[in-house]
């Protein structure tokens, strides 16, 4: 067979393979369109207390082990220090990645991103101030969906209005 030939099958075959399997996925896009879609998440939460100069980390939904936590390197958004921002109401928007299992240790963004190293999950563990400190959570799409995401989410929130927001907690 000549080489033109068997590369030409290849890419015949490579595109009904495609076009086979992208028709059988059709069938999930109308259930399933978040699944497509990526880019950073919004989050907006309140808390029992103001935790917001403190670093926050993830627990299991046991809440008996550290998941998930920044390097001392990581606790930046944009070149500054990622602290929440503050909204309305004590709602605050996440900036580094929470989820439903955050908890917050005792040391500021500031006194974490200045340590020689970062601590371990059982270093961490004896650092946390609240295993519960959520009061409630919502994800708000997308943050390329935004074109002022602090005044957007503000009049949502003024508004009372979270009927586009998906409750968390």
């Amino acid at each position: 067979m000549h080489p033109i030939n068997s590369l030409t099958t290849v890419i015949l075959l490579s595109g009904m393979i495609v076009s086979c399997c992208s028709v059988k996925n059709a069938d999930n896009v109308k259930s399933n369109q978040n699944a497509f879609v990526s880019g950073p998440k919004v989050i907006i939460y309140q808390t029992k207390e103001d935790y917001s100069k403190l670093v926050p980390v993830m627990l299991s939904d046991d809440k008996q082990s550290i998941e998930s936590y920044p390097g001392i390197k990581d606790v930046y958004f944009n070149w500054s220090l990622a602290y929440p921002t503050p909204l309305h109401k004590g709602y605050w928007l996440d900036n580094r990645g929470i989820n439903i299992n955050v908890a917050f240790i005792n040391l500021t963004y500031e006194e974490y991103s200045k340590l020689p190293n970062t601590p371990l999950p059982d270093e961490l563990m004896k650092m946390i101030t609240d295993v519960h400190p959520l009061v409630s959570m919502y994800s708000c799409g997308l943050r390329s969906s935004y074109k002022d995401i602090e005044h957007e989410l503000n009049a949502k929130i003024d508004a009372d209005d979270f009927s586009t927001f998906n409750k968390i907690k």
